[in-house]
């Protein structure tokens, strides 16, 4: 384990960066979990990090947020090693665990001061600590159930407080995990909303772990895709869409008949189609492969046991 500030530890990361993390690695026994990760998050910035099951997803969140001791690597979290973080660094970064099922007796109202209070000794700098606590109700939705007890909430209404409780003490860096599990349509979309308020106007820093591939596609400004232990493909949605698809779907109709062909170069393809129909070319339609599908083609291949061709196939086309 490297140790902060020692002999030999990598240089000192951007301070501008609420992540900075290169090489890490995290070995059990003789399996490593990861093999040197590498990426960064500003703040302010939305971040989605995808991977099948075992792709090592949690032991990254883990070992960012401090519960969990890396076996290598140089790690930064708001310019603190998760290692070594005290008190006031873990006041300045907020949760929201998948499922949390702790306080059933507590009401809404009562459950949120009580945990604001633990944030009040952690304000300044220009940000205020915690939340006020009728205003962050009102904002994740649960005015109506102010004073129910926490047990009798339904499971979208539960959720809303797990966000809630992530967002107490007014974090810079927040680590959402499925987070809309359980949220009606209505509520997902006021979830999109208040995650792009906080990160548009409090400069929150969100890292999202989620397997919902749309909602990953609408919430973030970089997906970063794990499989085999290390970053295989770092950009937007857009961009990795585009970067990843090998082949473009052309579709178009001539004389009432609809044709379809698969080419690697759709620009030069439909020239030619106008050069050869002109006017009788009608309903011409450009397809690429969407983020989904090229992330399940991954996600196919790591299952199929395929890890190291999925790794390379990925590499080579995010160069």
């Amino acid at each position: 384990m490297t140790e902060p500030d020692a002999v030999g530890q990598p240089p000192a990361g951007d301070t501008a960066l609420a992540i900075d993390v290169r090489d890490l690695r995290m070995r059990y026994g003789s399996n490593d979990v990861l093999n040197g990760v590498t990426f960064n998050a500003k703040p302010g910035e939305v971040i989605a990090l995808l991977g099948p099951n075992g792709a090592g997803k949690t032991t990254t969140i883990e070992i960012l947020e401090g519960f969990r001791m890396r076996s290598d690597g140089h790690v930064r979290v708001l310019d603190t090693d998760p290692a070594h973080g005290r008190e006031a660094w873990r006041a300045r970064f907020g949760i929201v665990l998948q499922s949390w099922r702790d306080h059933g007796r507590w009401k809404v109202r009562e459950l949120l001061n009580h945990l604001g209070s633990l944030y009040a000794p952690y304000g300044g700098e220009g940000i205020e600590r915690p939340w006020n606590t009728d205003e962050l109700i009102e904002v994740v939705g649960l005015t109506e159930h102010i004073d129910k007890r926490v047990n009798s909430l339904s499971g979208g209404q539960r959720r809303r407080l797990d966000v809630a409780i992530g967002i107490v003490g007014r974090p810079e860096l927040l680590f959402l995990d499925e987070p809309t599990v359980g949220f009606d349509p209505h509520a997902r979309r006021e979830f999109h909303d208040l995650v792009h308020r906080l990160s548009d106007m409090d400069s929150t820093t969100i890292l999202l772990t989620t397997h919902d591939l749309d909602e990953a596609e609408k919430l973030a400004d970089r997906i970063l895709i794990l499989a085999g232990g290390r970053i295989i493909a770092d950009g937007s949605a857009e961009e990795l869409s585009r970067r990843m698809s090998t082949e473009a779907e052309v579709r178009w109709t001539v004389n009432g008949k609809r044709l379809i062909h698969s080419t690697l170069e759709p620009t030069t393809y439909v020239r030619e189609l106008f050069a050869q129909h002109g006017a009788d070319l009608e309903d011409l339609e450009v397809r690429r492969a969407t983020l989904e599908e090229t992330y399940m083609n991954m996600v196919q291949q790591f299952e199929a046991g395929k890890v190291e061709s999925a790794v390379r196939a990925f590499e080579e086309v995010t160069r």
